[in-house]
């Protein structure tokens, strides 16, 4: 399955300085964002997958600035969570394989799922 995210807000980078008060609002915001983009994806049908999921992200930014990959998936952390509460299960069954793109207006994450063996 493949689905198309929004790319998190610059808030939830690991350097940004926020309080946690007003980070906690754009985390609950960019999980609510990500599950119900995962269930329009999924078009209400049951939870395709068994066992573990592979999940490929690919982080394309708005701009040509320098970022550091971890700190895309640490900024990542609620989109993940939106992503496993709209499947149901507990994110710790994903295998992460991230990797960055081209940057494109707006910035965007592409996520593919897939089951994969143990």
């Amino acid at each position: 399955m493949n689905i198309v995210l929004p790319y998190p807000p610059k808030e939830l980078n690991p350097n940004f300085k926020i309080h946690r008060a007003r980070k906690a609002k754009f985390v609950k915001s960019y999980r609510n964002d990500c599950f119900y983009i995962t269930k329009l994806a999924m078009a209400c049908k049951p939870n395709p997958f068994m066992g573990n999921i592979t999940l490929k992200l690919v982080f394309h930014p708005a701009d040509h600035r320098k970022r550091d990959d971890d700190n895309m998936i640490s900024a990542f952390k609620a989109g993940r969570d939106g992503i496993a509460l709209a499947l149901k299960i507990d994110d710790n069954i994903f295998k992460v394989e991230p990797s960055v793109g081209a940057p494109i207006k707006g910035g965007k994450v592409l996520v593919t799922l897939s089951s994969r063996e143990q």
